[in-house]
């Protein structure tokens, strides 16, 4: 997420109350997770296994709980909890904003578009030419729809994120920031949610096809041309390459890629990255061929039991 403007490390201590390390006016124009920092941004760590990854990253500026050693060209921001403080940065870049209307007077609608009776469309929305958007679909503020995109009934774009720190009171959310980006000729079947990336965007390019019942979480980037049957569930920060085929009831564990053309069985269970032009099937998936042979292996253990038997 980038700011509208430039703001300075002081600026940025003062809204966090914070102590600073680093030249007062170091520029800061945005805020994101590791895995899409770049420069000019901040990530937060609040855990010493992961402070030498945050310190390494594309990000110049460092939220963390502990003073240490910054890194030439960087500064860091020393917060007794980061987790709490990047969310505070989130509420004052990103408020949240009531809804005063079904679809909202700062959204943006293209040409010939049709929007069906019950649909919600928040704040500073934009859907481009020759949509159909059915009934009762709700689409969160900061959405960006492309032309000739189709969405069915009872589907939700824009959802918060699915990521929680566990604290001794019970579980504290990061708030999401960020947006749901679908570019053109996209096609969303019924009932499905999208959530919206935390400080980044997640990403269904154009041409993809989705069925009903999917989900998608967070910062989860789907390529183009990509098929995904009915009751697929993908985790957040997942990377999907081109034409990728995901037959129904897959699930996809986070931050992994699946590469371009890999087409994966119904009820697979994704664990680790995919390579391309392959096809999957098993839980944890693996090569369709090898699975097969696998279970073709299982099957014959009871005959070679009871073949062992009768020759003790």
């Amino acid at each position: 997420m980038k700011f509208p403007q430039a703001h300075t490390l002081q600026q940025i201590a003062t809204i966090i109350s914070s102590e600073y390390i680093g030249d007062s006016d170091f520029p800061v124009l945005g805020m994101n997770e590791i895995h899409v920092v770049s420069s000019g941004d901040i990530v937060f760590v609040d855990h010493p296994k992961y402070y030498d990854k945050a310190l390494e990253s594309a990000a110049t500026i460092i939220l963390i709980n502990k003073k240490v050693d910054c890194p030439k060209g960087k500064a860091l921001l020393i917060s007794d909890d980061p987790f709490r403080d990047f969310n505070k940065l989130t509420k004052y870049f990103k408020p949240f904003e009531k809804a005063s209307s079904l679809i909202s007077e700062t959204s943006q609608i293209g040409n010939n578009t049709i929007i069906q009776p019950g649909v919600f469309i928040g704040n500073n929305v934009t859907i481009g030419n020759d949509c159909k958007i059915h009934a009762n679909v709700s689409i969160y503020d900061h959405t960006i729809i492309g032309n000739n995109v189709t969405i069915h009934s009872g589907t939700v774009l824009g959802t918060d994120a699915f990521y929680y720190k566990k604290r001794p009171e019970g579980f504290d959310q990061l708030l999401s920031g960020g947006r749901v980006v679908i570019e053109n000729n996209v096609d969303i079947g019924a009932s499905c949610t999208i959530d919206k990336g935390v400080t980044g965007d997640t990403i269904i390019k154009e041409g993809t096809k989705i069925d009903n019942q999917v989900h998608i979480g967070h910062d989860t980037v789907i390529g183009k041309k990509c098929l995904i049957a009915s009751q697929v569930g993908i985790a957040g920060c997942v990377i999907i390459e081109d034409e990728v085929t995901i037959w129904g009831q897959v699930g996809v564990t986070s931050a992994i890629k699946i590469g371009a053309k890999a087409i994966i069985s119904a009820q697979s269970g994704v664990s680790k990255s995919l390579e391309a032009n392959k096809s999957y099937f098993g839980t944890p998936a693996d090569d369709f061929r090898k699975k097969y042979k696998e279970i073709a292996s299982i099957r014959q253990i009871p005959d070679l039991i009871e073949k062992f038997k009768k020759n003790e």
